[in-house]
This record gives structure tokens, C-alpha cells and sequence, in this order.
């Protein structure tokens, strides 16, 4: 490896502890973008979450991508290869120089329409499972542009250290549904998916009817909800009810709820 992978090699640590530090994506990607861009050195780079996010892609610098930029993407992307490749394929780390001549490349009405104008004459882009949003999987792609001067090794192999680091972090900060809630919660979710009442619920958990008010009242923002039906609807689209030989299964006593001792 040349001296400027090894440059990269000590970017992608301080990478690996800024996300082994994360608690929260939101805080998490303001100072995370700018150093992808260090450590894959770019003029631009562009962050893309499927399905798309409210606010559209993140960009460094911030901006990059006009409101006619990105309906000219959505309009040309399906004759893009590498698109094609981020968004089917592996997600392995390409270069668009992996799938296309300049010529080719040029060729695309993407390119005349958002590539030329951010300046992205070479490319870099990966894709990689991101969590979930809701009970949808998510991904994201990453893709890094220069004005002058193509990618090479050196940046691919930084971009392959990084892309299941990346994969991992975004997974711990937007989990699945059935890993945000407590055992307890999740028990109570199961009943209510198969239409039990919070009496009935609280019979077959041997706990009161307003420990299982409570425990749905904390279990709904987990799931980004706000009442009964969502919560059911949610809990059904993320595995279903878990069930054993005679109904759910509710685990373990949470630890966290102290009326399960008590039978209240």
C-alpha cells in the first residue's frame, strides 16, 4: 500500500471511533459526512438513504443537489449503470470508471443534467444495509466525486474497510422494531397484535391492566407510533407475533418492570 493509503488507513480508525462513540444518527452524520470526504478525497460527496428520507439526500458540501438536480436524477437514473449496480448489485465499492468510458459516461443525460454541473467526472460509490425505518429495511449510498483525477486501489480499499463499519453503526442506531423494545414490551405487543384487550393481556402476563398501558405508552415511540392500531400493525409487519405451543411467547421477566414480581 503507498503512503497515501496508509493516510487512509489511519483515517478509516478515527472513522471506526467517531461510530463506535455514535448514540444518535442525527447527531451523528453532521460530523461523520465531512470526514468520509477526508479520509475518500473528493471535491463533493453525496449520502443517499432508501427509502428516501424526507429531506432528500445529504450532501458536503451542503446544498450540492438543486430541487431541478434531483428530479433530473430521478427522471435519468434507470439508464445510469452504476446506479443500476448501488441499487441491485452487492454494494461492493466501484468506480464509475469500473463500468463506463469517458465517452460513455458522458453519453448520459444524468451526466449533462447533475453530474457535470457538481463537477463529478470521476466517481466513487458504495451501498450498504442501513437499519430499519419503521418496519422497512433501509440502505444507504455513498457516493464520492472528484473534478480531476480518477480513484484508484488505494481508495477502493479504504472504501472496503469502511462500507461494513458503516453497515454495522447505522444498523445499532436504527434497529428493528423487535430489537428497540424491552422482553416485556415485546410480550405485550405479541398479545395485543392478536387482538387481546388490555384486560386479557394482562391476564395471560399475570401483571394489572395499567402495566400494560405502560408498558405500550413506552414501547410506541420505540416503534414511532401513536396508539393501538399502529402499534399492532407495525409489531405484525416486523416478524409477527411470536407464538409456541399455546399462544406467544413472552420471555423473560423485564428487569425493568418491578410489578411483575409482585403479580400486580
Amino acid at each position: 500500500m503507498t503512503g497515501s493509503g496508509e493516510v487512509g488507513l489511519r483515517r478509516v480508525l478515527a472513522v471506526t471511533d467517531l461510530l463506535i462513540d455514535a448514540d444518535d444518527e442525527r447527531t451523528l452524520l453532521p460530523a461523520l459526512l465531512p470526514m468520509l470526504l477526508s479520509v475518500l478525497p473528493g471535491d463533493s460527496l453525496v449520502w443517499s438513504v432508501r427509502p428516501d428520507g424526507a429531506g432528500g439526500p445529504l450532501t458536503v458540501p451542503a446544498g450540492l443537489l438543486s430541487r431541478d438536480a434531483l428530479a433530473a436524477f430521478a427522471r435519468d437514473k434507470a439508464a445510469d449503470p452504476l446506479v443500476a449496480r448501488m441499487t441491485s448489485g452487492p454494494g461492493t465499492p466501484l468506480l464509475r470508471s469500473d463500468l463506463q468510458s469517458r465517452a460513455e459516461y458522458h453519453a448520459l443525460a444524468a451526466y449533462a443534467d447533475v453530474y457535470r454541473p457538481l463537477g463529478a467526472e470521476h466517481q466513487l460509490a458504495m451501498a450498504f444495509p442501513a437499519g430499519w425505518a419503521g418496519d422497512e429495511p433501509r440502505s444507504v449510498c455513498l457516493a464520492v466525486n472528484r473534478r480531476r483525477g480518477d480513484f484508484g486501489d488505494d481508495d477502493r480499499t479504504v472504501a472496503e474497510l469502511l462500507r461494513p463499519r458503516l453497515a454495522r453503526a447505522m444498523r445499532r442506531l436504527a434497529p428493528a422494531a423487535r430489537e428497540r423494545v424491552t422482553r416485556r414490551e415485546a410480550a405485550v405487543l405479541d398479545l395485543l397484535a392478536r387482538g387481546l384487550t388490555d384486560r386479557q393481556i394482562a391476564r395471560r402476563l399475570a401483571i394489572s391492566p395499567r402495566t400494560v398501558e405502560k408498558h405500550l405508552e413506552h414501547a410506541y415511540p420505540k416503534l414511532g407510533v401513536h396508539g393501538r392500531v399502529d402499534a399492532a400493525t407495525t409489531w405484525l409487519s416486523s416478524g409477527g407475533a411470536r407464538r409456541g405451543p399455546s399462544g406467544p411467547l413472552p420471555g423473560p421477566p423485564d428487569p425493568s418492570d418491578g410489578s411483575y414480581s409482585r403479580g400486580l
